[in-house]
């Protein structure tokens, strides 16, 4: 079954849906970069906001100081994530090991 084709008006909403959630995925991995904002808030924020939800477990983990993608990959591993996993799809015992696991390596990346 295919998608029946959208009309201009639509393609023009989701456009511009899909514009406004990547500049919020940006934003939350920008502030994680600089450590205004810790893994555990923008995993909380996810439940409310639907574009934190589809942000890659891999991508959150690469904009940590310090991690790129063979760290996160690692830590992912380590808990036993998988490598294309999203954030809304972690397993609640998944999601407070990786913050128990960033919190002792690095207390303010994990807060």
């Amino acid at each position: 079954m295919s998608l029946r084709p959208l009309t201009a008006q639509e393609r023009a909403v989701a456009l511009e849906k899909a514009t406004k959630a990547r500049a919020i995925r940006a934003e939350v991995k920008q502030g994680v970069k600089s450590g205004k904002t810790s893994v555990a808030q923008v995993i909380s924020a996810a439940d409310k906001e639907e574009a934190l939800g589809r942000l890659k477990v891999s991508e959150l983990l690469a904009a940590l100081p310090g991690v790129g993608q063979v760290r996160a990959s690692a830590i992912m591993a380590k808990i036993g994530i998988a490598p294309t996993r999203r954030i809304r799809g972690l397993g609640v015992h998944q999601r407070k090991a990786l913050i128990e696991l960033l919190s002792a390596n690095n207390p303010r990346a994990a807060r």
